[in-house]
């Protein structure tokens, strides 16, 4: 699993190890921290288009909120229900909050650097299986949602798991092949080996031809769009939040849950956003590809460590603004417009998508004509016309009904 990094190159010494745990510890700090900035910079965002103040109080601009509020639900009374299976409902907010972590941790948010003599990436592990890992940990990550509301023996919570548990498998399959039109246009599963062929040559002010053409969103826009719109679904983000609908199932899975175990679930909610809008950033936006400092050494602290770092998280920080604006802009979809959408609409045109892709990657090694392209997109669109004329219409399906 981390044979890929040059870590291990030359086998495994006390220093490996201790760097290791080290970025184990620093990239789940690095989640941790990312979790309270995000959501104060959602109250605050928020707030501001609302015409509101936000967080002001704990810390300079309100920024310790969230901080102060963790450790409100740390010191709350936890509560188990009569009814409860008591062990399953103890593990189940674990399960979520584990797989959350475990996706983050094959995101290159840096390029190589050297540590105590050991080149290293700035990135905790790249398997070569890596995007397969992270579908894994993202199917995974329903067993804590759902065992949480299967456990708790009411009928809120259990409701909230069944939505939640159609949900993301509807829309786990639109996400699987948004991401498959990256992959055939790498080649690769690993992280790394995706980053890489969407680097920036160049320096700062040494454009050349527009290097940001080697950004997979190119070639896959479509793609992308559909890939934003599953992992909001995936991460229960507004406009997909039936599974934790106030209006409608009180908190959902989460209305038996208490204290700390109730900021678990949250966490690992938020940590699954970040890491979708990671995921974005590595696979469409180039991940920490930028340009460098002309001016400075290439191989110096500066364009080693801080400029990938820079762009990283720069991009990161434009999608999480993007998931602020839609949440405080749209409201909540009916559960059959949701289901509506995941299933005839966009399984069918990521999967079009998908094919179109494979032709543009032939096309380019083959040095086909550039009507080839617009050929396999109008093909493409013509399908989909056909299919969404086939789709039967509520009107249709209420008279057959009747």
């Amino acid at each position: 699993m981390l044979a890929a990094d040059p870590l291990f190159a030359n086998g495994v010494d006390l220093a490996v190890v201790l760097i290791v745990i080290v970025k184990t510890i620093l990239v789940f700090a690095l989640l941790l921290v990312g979790v309270m900035f995000y959501v104060w910079f959602m109250r605050k965002v928020i707030a501001d288009m609302q015409n509101r103040i936000g967080p002001a109080t704990a810390g300079p601009f309100g920024i310790l909120q969230t901080l102060a509020d963790g450790i409100k639900l740390f010191f709350k009374e936890h509560s188990t229900p009569d009814s409860a299976d008591r062990s399953v409902f103890l593990v189940a907010p674990y399960l979520a909050i584990l797989p959350a972590f475990l996706a983050f941790s094959i995101i290159p948010i840096g390029g190589s650097v050297t540590v105590a003599g050991h080149r290293t990436y700035l990135q905790l592990a790249d398997p070569p299986i890596g995007i397969l890992f992270l579908l894994a940990m993202s199917g995974i990550g329903l067993y804590g949602v759902m065992l949480a509301g299967w456990s708790s023996g009411s009928k809120y919570p259990l409701l909230g798991s069944v939505r939640a548990s159609a949900q993301l498998l509807s829309y786990e399959a639109a996400l699987g092949l948004a991401i498959v039109a990256v992959l055939i246009q790498s080649g690769t599963l690993s992280t790394r080996g995706i980053v890489d062929q969407q680097l920036w040559i160049g320096s700062w002010g040494s454009f050349g031809d527009w290097p940001l053409w080697n950004w997979f969103i190119w070639p896959t826009v479509v793609a992308f769009v559909i890939f934003v719109i599953a992992a909001f679904a995936e991460t229960n983000h507004p406009p997909f939040d039936l599974v934790e609908a106030e209006q409608e199932l009180v908190a959902g899975f989460l209305t038996e849950y208490s204290g700390i175990r109730y900021a678990i679930f949250f966490l690992a909610e938020f940590m699954n956003l970040i890491t979708m809008c990671a995921i974005a950033v590595t696979l469409f936006l180039g991940g920490p590809a930028g340009p460098s400092l002309g001016f400075l050494a290439a191989n110096g602290w500066v364009n080693a460590w801080v400029m990938p770092m820079f762009w990283f998280f720069g991009k990161l920080l434009l999608l999480l603004f993007c998931t602020v604006w839609v949440r405080a802009s749209l409201p909540r979809m009916r559960y059959d417009q949701l289901m509506d959408l995941g299933w005839k609409y966009l399984i069918e045109l990521a999967f079009l998508f998908a094919m179109v892709s494979g032709v543009f990657v032939i096309a380019r090694q083959e040095d086909w004509p550039v009507w080839v392209y617009f050929a396999a997109t109008a093909g493409a669109v013509a399908v989909y016309g056909v299919l969404f004329l086939c789709i039967p219409r509520r009107d249709e399906l209420l008279e057959e009904i009747r």
